[in-house]
């Protein structure tokens, strides 16, 4: 018949002595050790065997000898791990401290008799050898209690509890709450122990904060700096015109900035200093986000410009009407250049290392494309036509949006790349319509629509868990949500206005 185990819990599942000895641990950890010893003298139950304390106390003293033994005498374990990585671990202490302390010939006795005969390690073993005809200047001893850390990788964690055991398995419980939490739009560091955790809506941007109603015209496509003080909007009204943010979540009207026809998109330098603005078929300017001034005029005779993008080490990359990628310098001289009649360059984007670009294939993939060697990789078919992508700030994923086919969720990690999820509910039978990611740890996925409205998705649901409406009047082209503000959204419409949201006053 089983022998009972006594449980603490109403499921029944966590047992008294586990949680007592965890406790305990947790205790000595945070430096109460007398309150560690009277929990164990109360309780009865010991935080380790009488072995495992005297083999602490050996390492720690450096008997190193002593130690050995007592792993040797220890149950519960694997003796062949012992006798490989355990012991060698140990030896490996005693000869580096026996250099460090001019003991020439101790060291090679311990190097001769007890490291080299346990056959492991031969690289090591000869790096070890070397140090005693030439010592380096820096040995690189770790501490004894470093030495005790890292054996506690041979050791059950039944007789040697790691010191932050209980630490572990509060911050797995909290990060099981968050994933359960559709909402969680807060850092860890606000979550408190004392109740179960759970977001309301409250945590994300769902009202609408101010209205900027400077366009005369459609408002194509906005993107928020990298360092989330300055907004960029592009519009049909051939302006665009970089926003203010300030540290109050206000955002305020910095500069206009003209061009000759509709302007398409805008790029943020690396540093978010400077701005890049590509006009329809016509030319990309580039501007000083401070002060609005306009630095330079990229321009061709014979084609015009229709999508833009920096690279990480300070060039342009420019996407033509006569379907080429070009690679300009600052000052405007062609770098690089490659043609692909089958790639759509008004949609590209470029990693954050600089090796990839990613852009449309054929209407329906997106190709990923080596910079240097001018070659796709790879290409990730889509289920229907493309409208537009976007790509995540960590390159890991990315949100691919369709036409009557919602938006398409994919991985970019080489060896996993695939289709994750699928998300719908928004409509999208006739224009482009731009999605993005967002909130801590880009969580949420937002996303206009033909409908007036924006939606907001968690990642891990399919169908939307927020619709904002009765702000906008027309189709909602772009949204883009600010990364350093998680409770910051921006939304541009038809109706030629911004709408800025935020949580719940």
């Amino acid at each position: 018949m089983a022998q009972l185990v006594e449980t603490v819990g109403s499921k029944g599942v966590v047992k008294r002595t586990e949680f007592v000895r965890i406790i305990t641990r947790a205790l000595h950890s945070l430096g109460y050790e007398e309150i560690g010893t009277l929990l164990e003298n109360q309780s009865g139950i010991p935080l380790q065997s009488q072995e495992i304390s005297s083999f602490k106390n050996q390492v720690l003293a450096g008997n190193w000898d002593q130690s050995v033994e007592t792993l040797h005498a220890i149950s519960l374990l694997d003796k062949s791990t012992l006798t490989s990585q355990a012991s060698f671990l140990i030896w490996e202490q005693q000869f580096l401290e026996f250099l460090r302390d001019d003991h020439i010939l101790d060291s090679l006795n311990t190097l001769r008799k007890k490291i080299a005969p346990l056959d492991i390690n031969s690289n090591r073993v000869q790096e070890l050898a070397s140090c005693t005809i030439s010592p380096p200047e820096d040995l690189n001893i770790e501490s004894r209690p470093e030495i005790l850390e890292k054996l506690h990788n041979f050791l059950p964690p039944s007789l040697m509890i790691h010191p932050t055991r209980l630490e572990s398995i509060i911050e797995e419980a909290i990060s099981l709450r968050r994933l359960s939490c559709l909402y969680h739009n807060i850092s860890d560091r606000n979550v408190s122990l004392y109740s179960d955790h759970k977001c309301g809506m409250s945590r994300l941007p769902c009202q609408a904060k101010q209205i900027l109603s400077m366009h005369v015209d459609e408002v194509w496509f906005l993107q928020f700096s990298h360092n989330g003080k300055y907004l960029a909007s592009s519009s049909k009204d051939e302006s665009a015109i970089i926003w203010e943010v300030t540290d109050g979540g206000e955002v305020l009207f910095g500069h206009i900035l003209g061009h000759e026809k509709p302007v398409l998109t805008v790029s943020w330098s690396p540093d978010d200093d400077q701005l890049l603005t590509c006009g329809e078929g016509e030319v990309i300017k580039r501007w000083e986000a401070n002060s609005g001034r306009l630095l330079h005029v990229y321009e061709r005779t014979d084609f015009g410009f229709i999508s833009c993008a920096w690279c990480p080490v300070g060039f342009i990359l420019a996407g033509t009407t006569d379907q080429s990628i070009i690679l300009l310098d600052l000052e405007g001289a062609e770098l690089d250049s490659w043609k692909d009649y089958a790639l759509r360059m008004s949609e590209m984007a470029i990693t954050n290392d600089g090796t990839r670009i990613l852009s449309i294939y054929e209407d329906s993939s997106i190709a990923v494309i080596d910079r240097e060697k001018k070659k796709i990789l790879r290409l990730l078919p889509q289920e229907g036509v493309i409208t537009s992508f976007s790509l995540s700030n960590d390159n890991k994923v990315l949100l691919v949006n369709l036409l009557n086919r919602g938006i398409h969720f994919w991985s970019l990690l080489e060896g996993y790349e695939g289709l994750i999820s699928r998300y719908e509910g928004r409509i999208s039978t006739r224009f482009i319509i731009r999605s993005c990611l967002g909130g801590l740890e880009e969580t949420f996925i937002a996303s206009g629509s033909e409908d007036s409205r924006v939606f907001i998705w968690h990642r891990g649901q399919r169908i939307p868990i927020m619709q904002l409406q009765s702000i906008h009047t027309g189709t909602v082209n772009c949204v883009s949500w600010n990364p350093t503000n998680i409770h910051m959204l921006a939304s541009a419409s038809d109706d030629h206005k911004i709408v800025i949201w935020g949580p719940p006053s």
